[in-house]
């Protein structure tokens, strides 16, 4: 799992105000099935790690444009 969320940088969705609404999940399921990762595991345990990601960037990128 942790392999699929490192290569999903790629693979952002962003808001019209720049900031990070998520992964684009078609793609990262597509990528999970290509890596021969478990889809019901990556519906299940990627949504939560997607919100992190996407509240922790947006925080820093706030920071950072203060």
């Amino acid at each position: 799992m942790w392999d699929l969320v490192g290569r999903l940088g790629g693979q952002m969705r962003i808001a019209p105000s720049g900031g990070i609404i998520g992964w684009d999940m078609g793609a990262a399921l597509a990528l999970a099935s290509a890596l021969g990762i478990n889809a019901l595991a990556v519906a299940e345990l990627l949504p939560p790690i997607e919100a992190v990601m996407a509240r922790k960037i947006n925080e820093q990128m706030e920071q950072d444009h203060g």
